[in-house]
């Protein structure tokens, strides 16, 4: 495999695992093949996601051997995000490749998805479509996927597939964290980034265990509104905090207009109706919703004072301004 300093680096695949032992010297084999066939600079980046078998004692065996080997150890498991930033923050291709280490993902799909990325996108999804896990995950994941999908607007079908390649100007606009990294796809076609994908061989898995069951589904969903309520509502949390304050308040009010009016008329005692409890309690949480609203608009104007709300995809300009054309 071709080597070369830091910025003639091309490609840089990232590879993040825990407890893989059995499956990094394969890994490591068909990768080293399917690079080399590639003839194009590269690199690997494995990132031990707080192993307690000997992947770290393996990794560091392949670094020995090699020059275009990275590794990374973590102290425990921070998770696949976490993992995942560590391994961008180290690499210096122009394109990013990630992939899991469990043999599942075939090194051999990497120029297919090279090739994709020519046709102008700037994300490309791996889809196992036909896979070998049994029913009680693939179905829940079947269902994450489409509702996924249906929500964000991003339209692939495998959102939890960690084979994926990138434009390294993606994460120069989308941060990683918690659980969101089954999102870039989403995060990163809001911003306008063209998002693609391609069906690719799911190889039943060899060794080790699977790190995911089905407790993922309701973390998935949760992570899923925390970044469609952030990214409609996160200049604006006014806009939604009000509107559930105004909503609150208007039933709260009538109710106790309602109940105003009775009393003024003499038509019965109001003060031991559940009504007038009720009305009290929504007029001011209604209140409060405001005030947390105008809050958050003042947290959000500070925190967001410098970062710009969009993203260029090319600039076309001169050197000399208009101007400084006219003074000449």
């Amino acid at each position: 495999m071709e080597t070369e300093n830091s910025k003639d680096i091309l490609i840089t695949v990232i590879i993040p695992l825990m407890n893989e032992e059995k499956s990094l010297p394969t890994l490591h084999e068909q990768l080293l093949e399917t690079l080399t066939t590639l003839n194009r600079p590269s690199e690997i980046i494995f990132v031990d996601d707080g192993s307690t078998d000997d992947s770290f004692k393996i990794l560091a065996e392949l670094y020995a051997k090699s020059d275009y080997i990275k590794v990374i150890r973590f102290r425990r498991n921070f998770g696949k995000a976490a993992a995942l930033q560590a391994g961008i923050s180290e690499a210096h291709g122009e394109i990013i490749i990630t992939m899991d280490a469990d043999l599942q993902d075939s090194p051999k799909e990497i120029p297919r998805f090279l090739a994709e990325l020519d046709k102008g996108y700037d994300i490309v999804s791996g889809w196992k479509k036909d896979r070998y896990d049994p029913l009680h995950k693939t179905l829940p994941s079947k269902l994450f996927n489409w509702i996924t999908s249906w929500v964000s607007g991003i339209a692939i079908h495998d959102f939890n597939c960690g084979f994926k390649a990138y434009r390294r100007e993606v994460f120069d606009h989308v941060k990683l964290y918690g659980e969101l990294h089954r999102y870039i796809p989403v995060l990163a076609g809001w911003k306008g980034f063209r998002v693609g994908e391609i069906v690719v061989e799911h190889q039943p898995r060899k060794s080790g265990e699977s790190k995911y069951g089905i407790e993922r589904l309701p973390k998935g969903l949760f992570d899923l509104m925390t970044i469609y309520v952030t990214r409609k509502y996160e200049s604006r949390p006014l806009h939604v905090f009000g509107v559930l304050g105004l909503l609150s308040g208007f039933i709260g009010v009538s109710a106790l207009t309602y109940l105003s009016v009775l009393w003024f008329l003499d038509m019965g005692p109001i003060g031991n109706r559940p009504l007038l409890f009720l009305g009290i309690l929504l007029t001011l949480f209604g209140g409060q919703l405001v005030s947390f609203g105008l809050l958050a608009e003042m947290i959000s104007k500070s925190e967001h004072r410098h970062e710009v709300p969009f993203v260029v995809a090319e600039r076309l300009c001169k050197q000399e301004t208009a101007t400084d054309k006219k003074q000449s």
